[in-house]
């Protein structure tokens, strides 16, 4: 791979420049616009001024009310649709590259259903106050790896998993937490904390935190995790795709391999969801664009999928409150009504 390297670092640097001005401008939009509209100019002003090195650049008057409902509400959250967006779209390029499968997604793995288990117990119980009003998140977090755990043991036999068998376990273990999650539902109807309509309102996905810039700090370093881990090994998921067996025999240890690129994807996958609920759609719409545009190479794949699902979920909480101001459409509706027509059309033209 090395003759083209060059080629490569054109493209991922092409990728990335152009991926983050689409972003710039999109999160731009997001913030300005809302229930009280304020111009880019001044968003820009506060912006800039919680920024130490570019606070010489403020030039326009912002009010006290301006600036906090830039700063305390719209930026973080904002960044937290960025980070969203961006793992689900890296959690969906590395998978489908590791499963060889195109209709592969983050929630493969069943860490949605697990996550979906958790939030439902943790608000049937109570436990959405504890931790400091990160309950919800915490024990979503905790059944979504959980899940991810079970479906690995499942998969795996005679030392070694198959990507087919983890594909089945995944669909298996999922619809069975599925399951004890309508349960719960059932459970939660006649809870006079209303928990029913609270998990419901969960499960569509949405970027409307209690406290954002606290989840903002919580998703941060597994999105930065999960970009350094699957960039470290985006070279060998190269030598994957061209089959298990030619991997061995170029010298990649393959279950080791595997085993990463599960626990790095589920991780991240698992941190986006507990935060944001379920966005659906994401890690599987984006990486095939992507991969469409600037090549199916992970070096060059990963970090533009990172920046276009981020700029997806940012205009997908921009629309979703053009299209139901001010607290906005769940999120999870909007992605999906994006990405079904594109599931669909992928139905119909993958091979095999």
């Amino acid at each position: 791979m090395n003759e083209h390297s060059p080629h490569i670092v054109r493209r991922i640097i092409t990728g990335c420049i152009v991926l983050t001005i689409i972003l710039t401008l999109v999160a731009a939009f997001d913030v300005s616009y809302g229930e009280s509209n304020i111009s880019l100019s001044r968003t820009g002003a506060v912006i800039c001024s919680h920024i130490p090195l570019l606070q010489r650049l403020v030039c326009a008057e912002v009010s006290d009310m301006d600036a906090t409902i830039i700063w305390q509400i719209r930026v973080p959250r904002a960044l937290l649709a960025l980070l969203v967006g961006a793992m689900l779209a890296m959690a969906g390029a590395a998978l489908q590259g590791l499963l060889l499968n195109p209709l592969a997604d983050p929630y493969t793995v069943g860490v949605s259903s697990g996550a979906a288990l958790g939030a439902g117990v943790a608000t049937l119980t109570g436990l959405a106050s504890v931790a400091g009003g990160y309950g919800v998140s915490l024990v979503a977090f905790v059944f979504a790896m959980g899940a991810m755990m079970v479906v690995y043991a499942v998969a795996r036999s005679a030392g070694r998993v198959s990507i087919h068998s983890f594909l089945l376990a995944g669909i298996v273990v999922g619809s069975f937490l599925w399951a004890i999650l309508s349960f719960v539902l059932a459970l939660a109807a006649g809870d006079p904390a209303e928990a029913q309509g609270k998990i419901i309102q969960w499960l569509l996905g949405s970027f409307n935190a209690v406290d954002p810039w606290g989840f903002v700090r919580l998703a941060a370093p597994f999105a930065l995790f999960g970009l350094i881990a699957l960039l470290a090994f985006a070279r060998d998921l190269n030598l994957f795709a061209m089959g298990e067996e030619s991997a061995q025999h170029l010298g990649i240890e393959t279950e080791n391999l595997k085993i990463i690129i599960l626990a790095v994807a589920s991780l991240i996958t698992a941190a986006a969801v507990s935060v944001s609920g379920i966005i659906g759609f994401v890690g599987l719409v984006v990486p095939h664009i992507c991969r469409k545009v600037f090549g199916s190479d992970h070096r060059a794949l990963i970090p533009t999928a990172a920046l276009a699902g981020a700029s997806l979920t940012v205009l997908a909480d921009l629309v979703s409150r053009v299209v139901l101001p001010p607290s906005g459409l769940p999120v999870g509706i909007v992605t999906a009504m994006l990405g079904a027509p594109f599931f669909l059309y992928l139905l119909r033209t993958s091979k095999g």
